[in-house]
């Protein structure tokens, strides 16, 4: 053992600074490493994040790019300091330590196994139909949030999920233009849905799994946000760790895009529950 990696001395950050620093940089600039158990990274994990628990992170260093920024945590930062200070002793170069880990997060977050949703993308399929599964993970929750609407009666709310709606819109219209961009073939719209996945929706779970998870009320404003907000915190997750796998260069590329716009997505929520009376 190298008693120097436990000396390396390294740098922190609060929550507020890991945040700011995850948030002006791609996802495909750092890596977010968890190097909790996979019971706690199951039960709720920092989204896009990494997971390697501490007592294997010594014979699965060459998992991580030493040349990335990583920003480590676990539950209260004790592990995390440990593990930042033995990347530091390996020679990883830019390596933060978040204070008081996961428990003092207030971003981003998902639930699941490493492996939920994953199904949906098999780490081998081709460009054309990680755009195809993409736009039917939108294509469903765009459906989900139609589907609202004639149920709901407080009008903030039937704004909320006509807003919502239209951004999903807006996403599904970015991936299939992507799509013609990318794969150079002149499909119509209507050709191309007929190869939609009907059963899927973003971040790996179904409407029901969501409403489960969360029950919000339905009336409420600022519940439908904050499930929007946990969906697409559990859509940019999905991306991320599909792309994390894909050998395919060009497919690892388009999920990390799709994944950023997932995130472009929590601030606009987060803007939007700032305008509505709690």
């Amino acid at each position: 053992m190298r008693w120097k990696q436990f000396l390396t001395p390294v740098k922190s950050f609060d929550a507020d600074q890991a945040r700011n620093y995850m948030e002006n940089r791609n996802s495909d600039e750092l890596t977010i490493l968890d190097v909790r158990q996979a019971n706690e990274y199951e039960s709720g994990h920092i989204s896009g994040s990494k997971l390697i628990p501490l007592p294997d992170l010594t014979e699965r260093l060459h998992e991580i790019d030493p040349k990335k920024p990583t920003v480590v945590y676990c539950g209260i930062g004790g592990r995390s300091r440990i593990a930042a200070q033995m990347l530091a002793g390996n020679g990883f170069e830019n390596v933060y330590n978040l204070s008081g880990g996961f428990k003092v997060w207030e971003g981003e977050a998902a639930v699941g196994k490493e492996d939920l949703g994953l199904e949906l993308f098999t780490g081998d399929e081709s460009l054309e139909k990680t755009l195809l599964v993409a736009y039917s993970l939108e294509a469903g929750l765009r459906e989900f949030y139609s589907s609202m609407i004639p149920k709901i009666k407080n009008e903030a709310a039937l704004n909320i999920f006509k807003k919502l709606s239209e951004i999903e819109v807006k996403h599904q219209d970015r991936i299939f233009n992507e799509y013609i961009r990318l794969s150079g073939k002149p499909v119509g719209r209507q050709a191309f849905e007929k190869n939609v996945l009907h059963t899927v929706v973003e971040g790996g779970l179904t409407t029901e799994e969501y409403t489960n998870l969360f029950q919000p009320d339905w009336e409420s404003a600022a519940d439908i946000i904050g499930l929007a907000m946990s969906i697409e915190a559990q859509a940019l997750d999905l991306y991320l760790r599909a792309a994390h796998r894909s050998p395919n260069p060009e497919s690892r590329k388009v999920l990390v895009q799709i994944g950023d716009e997932e995130r472009a997505h929590l601030k606009q929520l987060g803007k939007l529950m700032e305008t509505i009376d709690l």
